[in-house]
């Protein structure tokens, strides 16, 4: 093969077999989105090994040697493929050489695990029983133990499954990370603590649960996101699912005495969604047709919900109308009181209610846990007493049952070890991408402020969303800011934000 045409003839053999790949894990993703939204009670062991078929089936497609010979030859062509073809074949085949570690029968194991393990969960929460929920995950463990030990790693297991949420994440940094957050969030949270606390009852009315859909609908049109692209639907677990940029939808969770738990999910999903919807769809199934790592995804829904959200300048457009859908619930509440409630800084049991600041104590406890269960120093055997003692210890919060403590996330039972400290890296991008969005366009707070957030959504689209994963989330960051991730920002905004509703001095 020397000609050109023949290179880009195999090219597209490539493309063809990646997007039959592609077909087959969405849908995968249409079952499982199913699943937490429709699904009976009796439907689930088959609906389990209809996954774990279709998942048997695109590991074998992706894993078949003569696609392996197809990206082989390929990345020996650099000359006759334009950058984004390269780029494509060299972000594949390190997938490849990944996947290729795993057998079919590890796959469909992990897959049948996981089903039994989501269902197992449910059943707990129900049961508020820790008990009911632990053999399944202990299998989830010993799986994700195997994973990292197939796949690799150079220093700690943890490294091998941080890798498949966030490339080229290390413990080694987290750990750095997460001791600096503790040095400098934990003193300024413990002076917010020190004032004298903010009301916020109102926001704990009740809220009727078809004025909170309709209101949730709104905000979702108002960040921009296209309803002829996605859909939106009730789940246990609030979640983004998407099947190609123009099949993307989100769920939400409403409860009647906290209207913030529908608000805050709806915004923080239309967040991902978003970044979904602006990838390009000349890539689908391919990988800069996909998001770059979860941290930068989750930078996208938390900029959205605490940069833009839960901003004095978000409301100033959009608070009469909320007065209006529910004028007995905020009457004698003005903005200023509603923008300080929205903002209280309090220790709590719930990570996705959590406030802005106390999340991510939430995460650094998810953070060492995950790190202890693989390197094996903790087992799940004695899970939920180390869990109810770090939340004693970290947040002075006593976790009063499972419902509200170790039960409290769907993540361990989708096999996601791995996946949470990207919620807190996600918030720390989120300040900088902003800072320099505001910097770049100064009028963008200003719209904001009139109900416009296109100039956002545009910055966003052409800064990040349309570059799939062309760029890694470092590459991003630094061509985008100017200088690598820097806690710096995110504390620079805690301080501002909340020194000011708190008066308390940096």
């Amino acid at each position: 093969m020397n000609s050109k045409k023949d290179t880009q003839q195999l090219y597209d053999s490539f493309v063809a077999t990646m997007r039959k790949r592609a077909d087959v894990e969405y849908s995968i993703g249409v079952l499982s989105w199913d699943k937490e939204v429709n699904l009976p009670d009796k439907g689930a062991a088959f609906r389990s090994q209809q996954v774990a078929t279709l998942s048997g089936i695109a590991h074998e497609i992706f894993t078949d040697k003569a696609f392996g010979d197809t990206l082989e030859t390929l990345a020996t062509k650099n000359g006759a493929l334009n950058p984004k073809q390269k780029k494509n074949v060299k972000l594949t085949l390190k997938e490849y050489q990944r996947s290729k570690k795993l057998s079919k029968e590890f796959v469909i194991k992990k897959s049948q695990a996981i089903s039994a393990a989501y269902h197992a969960w449910l059943k707990a929460r129900e049961a508020n029983d820790y008990q009911v929920y632990k053999k399944e995950l202990g299998n989830i463990v010993a799986i994700c133990r195997e994973e990292a030990e197939l796949i690799g790693y150079k220093d700690h297991p943890y490294d091998a499954l941080l890798d498949i949420y966030e490339p080229g994440a290390t413990t080694k940094e987290l750990v750095t990370l997460f001791k600096d957050v503790r040095v400098q969030l934990v003193d300024f949270v413990a002076k917010i603590r020190s004032k004298r606390q903010i009301d916020n009852a109102f926001l704990f009315k009740r809220y009727t649960k078809k004025k909170q859909w309709d209101y949730g609908l709104e905000a979702l049109k108002n960040m921009g996101y296209d309803f002829k692209a996605g859909r939106q639907d009730l789940s246990e677990h609030p979640f983004t699912i998407n099947f190609s940029p123009q099949d993307v939808r989100v769920t939400t969770r409403i409860d009647e005495r906290d209207f913030t738990n529908m608000l805050w999910s709806c915004i923080h999903e239309g967040g991902h969604a978003l970044y979904e919807q602006g990838l390009p769809t000349s890539q689908y199934g391919l990988p800069l047709g996909q998001a770059i790592s979860l941290g930068i995804h989750e930078s996208q829904s938390r900029l959205w919900e605490n940069n833009v959200g839960r901003s004095k300048s978000y409301w100033k457009a959009h608070y009469k109308t909320l007065k209006k859908n529910f004028p007995k619930n905020l009457d004698g509440v003005g903005l200023a009181k509603f923008y300080k409630g929205i903002n209280k800084i309090a220790p709590n049991l719930i990570r996705t209610e959590a406030d802005e600041l106390h999340y991510h104590f939430h995460v650094m406890i998810r953070f060492e846990i995950e790190k202890a269960l693989m390197e094996g120093s903790l087992e799940v055997d004695n899970l939920e007493e180390v869990w109810n003692e770090k939340y004693k210890q970290y947040m002075d919060v006593k976790v009063p049952d499972a419902k509200r403590g170790i039960l409290q996330d769907i993540h361990w039972s989708h096999g996601s070890i791995g996946y949470f400290p990207t919620y807190s890296l996600g918030s720390f991008y989120a300040a900088q991408f902003f800072h320099q969005a505001c910097k770049d366009h100064p009028t963008i707070l200003t719209a904001i402020e009139k109900g416009n957030n296109q100039p956002l959504l545009d910055w966003l689209r052409e800064k990040i969303h349309q570059h799939g994963r062309y760029y890694n989330a470092k590459q991003l960051c630094k061509r985008i800011t100017g200088e690598p991730l820097n806690f710096k920002y995110f504390m620079d905004y805690a301080q501002d934000k909340f020194g000011t509703i708190y008066g308390v001095k940096s």
